[in-house]
């Protein structure tokens, strides 16, 4: 049976925007080392690989060098190629059974929407050489799961900085996040930097905006909210958090790229 991987950029509407995430439905179970390879080969923040169980489909997430037990683009691009080749009907749920836990994702018109676990921020001591790393001054700095959670100032200082990315990783904690509010269309903007996880900038990140959401949430007083991710490839993405444990994050998603894997 042909193994088919696909590309797909999640989090756009439009090709060669979002974040591009390549995904792998199995027909047999592989091994963690083979995903692994397969992930390494296809050079992506992240590759998923998928392979059904009873009501849903086990999912997996790998970027070159680590798996990683949440993925938000690669989670939207996979229920986009549920339902783009025809694993699932358009009304039927993408029920995904993960490291984190079930995941859903529901097919609302011409967007994806993903339910996820919310994480929270606690306040801390800034690390003293941060500001110098991120080259930009803070206006506060939090920490959660996935890394550091840093505010500054204006949009235009998230969309400008250029952060080091070797003395990032020599931080306590080597991924972080940078947001501020949104000077214009969005509520919020964000960059999200993981040198810890071989990536220097991830372009959308829907695991970070479970992180966004509860911190937005609690500054500006709304349970809703249009984001953008200020990468160099950009990604819109709306947020919807009543509180309690769970983020719902919806994106769009185009597949750009089918092929064949020739070896098993």
């Amino acid at each position: 049976m042909k193994q088919i991987i696909s590309q797909v950029d999640a989090f756009s509407s439009t090709p060669f925007k979002g974040n591009p995430a390549a995904v792998c439905v199995l027909a047999t179970e592989k091994s963690e080392d083979w995903m692994q390879k397969v992930a390494q080969e296809m050079n992506l923040s992240e590759t998923a690989f998928l392979i059904k169980q009873n009501d849903g489909f086990n999912l997996r997430w790998f970027t070159p060098t680590v798996e990683v037990p949440l993925c938000g683009h690669a989670t939207l691009a996979s229920a986009h190629v549920l339902w783009s080749e025809g694993h699932l009907l358009p009304d039927e749920v993408a029920r995904f059974y993960t490291k984190s836990g079930v995941l859903i994702a529901k097919l609302r018109i011409h967007w994806i929407e993903l339910d996820f676990p919310v994480n929270h921020s606690q306040p801390i001591a800034a690390p003293a050489e941060l500001s110098q790393i991120l080259g930009v001054p803070y206006k506060s700095v939090y920490q959660n799961s996935l890394g550091y959670l840093v505010e500054v100032e204006s949009e235009q200082m998230v969309r400008e900085m250029q952060p080091n990315f070797q003395q990032m990783k020599k931080l306590p904690v080597g991924n972080v996040i940078v947001t501020s509010i949104g000077d214009s269309e969005y509520d919020f903007v964000s960059r999200f930097f993981a040198p810890e996880l071989g990536i220097d900038e991830d372009p959308v990140t829907g695991a970070a905006h479970c992180c966004l959401a509860p911190f937005w949430r609690e500054r500006l007083q709304k349970d809703e909210f249009l984001a953008y991710q200020a990468s160099s490839r950009g990604g819109v993405v709306k947020v919807y958090y009543p509180g309690e444990n769970r983020v719902f994050l919806s994106g769009q998603a185009v597949t750009v790229m089918r092929g064949e894997l020739v070896t098993s």
